[in-house]
């Protein structure tokens, strides 16, 4: 027997959140969501809340996809209506890149009420979104994932449930630093295959064949050689963020971050060069331009 899909409220409805909240939507399931940009409900099929208080007082499973962690926590604290809406139940999944430490804060008010609280970090970008294929890393209580999973397996395809409060978003940023590594990493590689007069359809066929084989070299650089960007993803702003909320995390548990320069110098290169709220692909060209005005696609020839 198929579970009863919950009544799902979504906070959140932007590149990601929007996404998400379509795919339920495609499923023929209504959504209750909220977002501070007029519109973004209807443009994703949802029926528009006037506050996120309301989504919460409406909705057993409660989904916010949102920045980070201080826009998470001013939706749940700046409005008391939102923690007085809570109640026994309920369960709220964060799918926001959030800090730990915040996350567990939260959900300890959350618990308090009564209400289930489990932090949710995602993969797989916005196609992943639009295709309802996401890969979610949970941490949490396990009895409260199985009232969720009907509404998560919606746009996940793969959900892990990886420990206690906070172990999902501690596993989201361990992978996201490891994006942002091999993403920026071989945006350098490709850079010097241009210089170097390389086929990079070749290029690239060695690498995927070879030790170098990353999901940046096997999923992204195919497009982005042809000039397809894979834009509505993950911006150069929001990496290097994410690199950031890595780096406080390791400082908190005591490990040294050898790797970290390198996502923080191209993704800061590329906010200072204009790109910062492109899609963190597009760091190829900011080490392009600081290395000669070097770009991979010709428009006019293609690949080089």
């Amino acid at each position: 027997m198929t579970a009863r899909v919950p009544k799902i409220g979504f906070i959140g409805l932007g590149n990601m959140g929007g996404r998400m909240t379509a795919c339920v939507v495609r499923a023929e399931v209504e959504v209750l969501g909220f977002d501070s940009r007029e519109g973004a409900a209807e443009e994703c099929g949802a029926t528009a809340a006037p506050t996120a208080a309301a989504v919460v007082a409406a909705c057993d499973v409660v989904l916010l996809s949102l920045p980070d962690s201080k826009v998470v926590e001013t939706v749940v604290y700046s409005d008391p209506a939102f923690l007085e809406a809570v109640r026994p139940g309920q369960v709220i999944v964060d799918l926001s890149t959030s800090a730990p430490a915040s996350t567990r804060r939260i959900a300890a008010d959350v618990t308090a009420l009564g209400a289930s609280y489990l932090d949710a970090g995602i993969s797989g970008g916005a196609a992943a979104a639009e295709k309802g294929t996401l890969t979610l890393m949970v941490g949490g209580d396990a009895a409260a994932l199985q009232i969720a999973r009907p509404a998560l397996e919606l746009f996940a395809e793969k959900i892990f449930l990886c420990g206690e409060t906070g172990a999902g978003h501690t596993v989201k940023l361990l992978n996201n630093f490891l994006n942002a590594v091999t993403l920026s990493a071989t945006a350098e590689v490709m850079v010097a295959a241009k210089k170097a007069d390389l086929d990079l359809k070749t290029v690239l066929d060695v690498i995927n064949a070879s030790s170098g084989v990353n999901f940046a070299s096997t999923n992204r650089f195919p497009k982005i050689i042809e000039g397809d960007y894979l834009k509505g993803g993950l911006t150069n702003t929001l990496m290097l963020k994410d690199v950031t909320l890595y780096l406080d995390l390791v400082a908190q548990l005591g490990v040294a971050s050898l790797n970290a320069p390198g996502p923080v110098a191209a993704f800061g290169l590329a906010r200072q060069l204009g790109y910062a709220d492109e899609i963190s692909n597009t760091v190829v060209d900011a080490i392009g331009d600081v290395s000669g005005g070097i770009r991979l696609h010709d428009p006019k020839g293609g690949a080089a």
